[in-house]
């Protein structure tokens, strides 16, 4: 396309130059439609035209001018002050694009809180819908306000009439203004969000009021965004008042369905207004760069969680000895720390199990005789460092399909990571034509009976309502403010409306679908939980899904393409103690279907069961007990330190009796009060601040 727009330029040059009417016409209308696609189906390439200098107001400038051009070269000499017009009128609707993008630059920035929220009342902050989209956007607004101006000028050429140039550049001038006043309104006092210390106050207001005791603190990439929603429905189960602490703005809109009150701090300078707060604990499912940043607040105890615990490095990582402690599931978690020698103490390790498991049910035994055997395939991805012993996928991934897409007693669930491709291309590649191995499979098998149509068709209802219950409530191209405003205090009992609408949307998914139909598994629904309770099988790589599927006590393997032998790779990944493990040829799927079907056949059934005693702790008492039970000690851990630095500032002199004593004598008396030492003491007392109604 971007080659389609550079010859639709020179052609149309060409068309203006010699003058050629319907060549310049033809160019024009081709560049037109250019435009268009690369806005609709190449967002990067306008990216690489702007970096070069080739931007959409560039772009539009040219097009227009060549069009102008053509109509000089067309018209004889005397009729050229005839088209001074529309000449005129082109110049003031690029002058008004120019005062729109500045007035919308203005506006955003007055939009740009300091702190953004979810769950949280904040109608105080005079928050209001965003301007249009258009107006927004400066490309869209160009090619859609400039169009009638294009169009009048390519119908003067065509005509060699200057009247509708006129008109069109007319047109334009007078949406651009428009666009103009419309901005230039939002700009009013009365119209604008609240000011940015104004906000603060509100923000520090808010603190005050709810008193949160503990947060759920998040930093990370676009795709990380699942590791913090694992934690949520834990947090909302925690004893105290929890927050979720959030610090990019984009990460607001990718936090799941949720009561729990959420708030953005951005900059440094606001999370810093936490140490005034009384939190008293904070939750860390991952590291990130700007976790340390947090970890300077010294009122506040730390505990990283992590979001899956697996025999990885990264399970074990040094940087967790920059927290207070480190909650594990188990005791497995507790050597790896140990054995890894990164720093973390003993003393610092606390186990909670795993609060999330909650949603995994039990084995209830193996597969019926007349149904078929699930298997869920859930390759981890390949890691930062692409190591080949990562994931399954490239090595084994086709052959471990294969091998069970043969056997007709095999109902396969492929749910690859998230991230899968996103570091090595082969990656990427394989799950390609692993998904098109089971797409290949499926239009071998017979068509749906009808009554699975009848499920399909409840499943849409169900869907349809939750849906509605968990939707943002925003409409597209909403900013962030006025999401803020859309998802202000939840109503109540939504959290176990969403609940109970989850767990019957999950029934209806699994009755809708034929039970011999493989399935290729993404996105949000259905979450993982969901897929452990409906499979007889697991296969996966070392990674925290197998540590999380034997709480179901239900047989796994494990793909070994790390190149050991069996007992090493046995030795070098506890978590691999219970499992079946294959080579990269998938030679030994059949016998290990065998012992899935035939629980005599099963000789790792006690190991498993000694080995989620290991990795995830005891039954009793529950996670939840136990991850409640952390959080009190931590929090009066917290508090204790708190008392110990209010009582050690106590004793401190203050610093103006300290600036004071270090006076003479004779002048400290004579300026009590007044000129240098009341300015001085002025400026050591911070004002009082009203504070704002919440």
């Amino acid at each position: 396309m971007a080659a389609v727009l550079a010859a639709a330029f020179v052609a149309q040059a060409a068309g203006a130059l010699l003058p050629d009417v319907p060549l310049l016409l033809a160019a024009t209308a081709v560049s037109l439609t250019a435009e268009g696609v690369l806005y609709r189906w190449q967002p990067g390439m306008l990216s690489l035209l702007a970096k070069s200098h080739a931007d959409i107001t560039v772009r539009h400038v040219l097009r227009d001018l060549l069009l102008v051009v053509g109509l000089l070269r067309l018209g004889e000499h005397d009729r050229e002050p005839q088209f001074a017009w529309p000449v005129a009128g082109l110049l003031v609707f690029y002058a008004l694009h120019c005062a729109v993008q500045a007035v919308s630059v203005l506006v955003r920035r007055t939009r740009t809180l300091p702190v953004l929220t979810r769950n949280i009342d904040a109608a105080a902050l005079r928050l209001s819908p965003a301007p249009t989209a258009l107006l927004r956007r400066p490309g869209h607004r160009l090619l859609l306000l400039g169009l009638p101006t294009t169009a009048g000028l390519a119908t003067a050429a065509a005509t060699r009439e200057p009247l509708p140039a006129a008109a069109g550049t007319a047109v334009s001038v007078v949406l651009a203004a428009a666009g103009l006043v419309a901005l230039l309104v939002r700009l009013l006092p009365s119209r604008r969000p609240a000011g940015e210390q104004e906000v603060l106050d509100w923000f520090d207001a808010w603190l005050a009021d709810y008193r949160p005791t503990v947060g759920l603190y998040f930093s990370g990439g676009v795709s990380s965004a699942y590791q913090a929603n694992m934690w949520l429905e834990t947090m909302s189960r925690l004893d105290g008042r929890p927050v979720v602490i959030l610090r990019e703005r984009f990460m607001v809109a990718r936090i799941a369905a949720t009561d729990l009150p959420v708030v953005c701090l951005p900059k440094v300078s606001t999370l810093m207004r936490l140490e005034h707060s009384t939190l008293r604990v904070l939750i860390h499912p991952s590291n990130s760069g700007k976790t340390s940043q947090v970890l300077r607040i010294p009122t506040i105890k730390h505990a990283f969680v992590n979001h899956g615990e697996s025999d990885k490095l990264s399970s074990c990582n040094p940087y967790a000895k920059a927290y207070d402690e480190v909650w594990v599931a188990g005791p497995e978690a507790r050597e790896r720390y140990a054995r890894a020698g990164v720093g973390v103490e003993d003393k610092d390790v606390v186990e909670i199990g795993r609060p999330q498991l909650h949603a995994v049910h039990p084995r209830s035994g193996p597969p019926a005789a007349d149904a078929r055997t699930t298997v869920l395939y859930a390759p981890t991805w390949e890691g930062w460092d692409g190591n080949p012993g990562n994931t399954s996928v490239v090595a084994a991934g086709e052959d471990l399909v294969r091998a069970l897409l043969a056997d007709p007693g095999v109902r396969l669930l492929y749910k690859p990571h998230p991230l899968t491709g996103s570091v090595e291309p082969a990656a990427g590649a394989a799950d390609r034509r692993i998904r098109e191995l089971i797409r290949a499979a499926n239009r071998e098998r017979p068509a749906a009976p009808a009554e699975s149509a009848r499920s399909a068709s409840e499943l849409d209802r169900i869907t349809a309502g939750l849906d509605r219950l968990t939707a943002a409530g925003v409409r597209e191209g909403a900013d962030q403010v006025e999401r803020m405003l859309a998802q202000s205090a939840p109503p109540p009992g939504r959290a176990e409306a969403v609940a109970k609408a989850t767990a019957a949307w999950e029934e209806a998914y699994w009755a809708s679908l034929p039970p011999d139909e493989h399935q290729v598994v993404t996105g949000v629904r259905p979450a993982l939980y969901a897929c452990f309770n409906v499979a007889d099988l697991l296969i996966s790589d070392v990674s925290s899904v197998i540590s999380d599927f034997l709480a179901s006590g239900k047989p796994y393997a494990v793909a070994n393409t790390s190149g050991m032998s069996e007992d090493a790779f046995r030795a070098a990944f506890p978590t691999v103690a219970a499992a079946t493990v294959l080579t990269p040829d998938a030679s030994g799927v059949p016998a290990l279907l065998e012992a899935v079907r035939y629980p005599e056949k099963d000789e790792l059934a006690d190991a498993r069961a000694e080995l989620k005693l290991r990795l995830l702790g005891p039954d009793e008492p529950t996670s939840q007990e136990r991850c409640n039970a952390a959080l009190r000690a931590l929090s009066t851990a917290a508090l204790k330190h708190r008392a110990r630095g209010e009582q050690a500032e106590a004793r401190q002199p203050p610093p103006q009796r300290l600036a004071e004593d270090r006076l003479p004598g004779p002048r400290r008396a004579s300026g009590a009060g007044t000129g240098a030492d009341a300015g001085t003491t002025g400026s050591v007392t911070p004002p009082s601040r009203p504070v704002p109604p919440v």
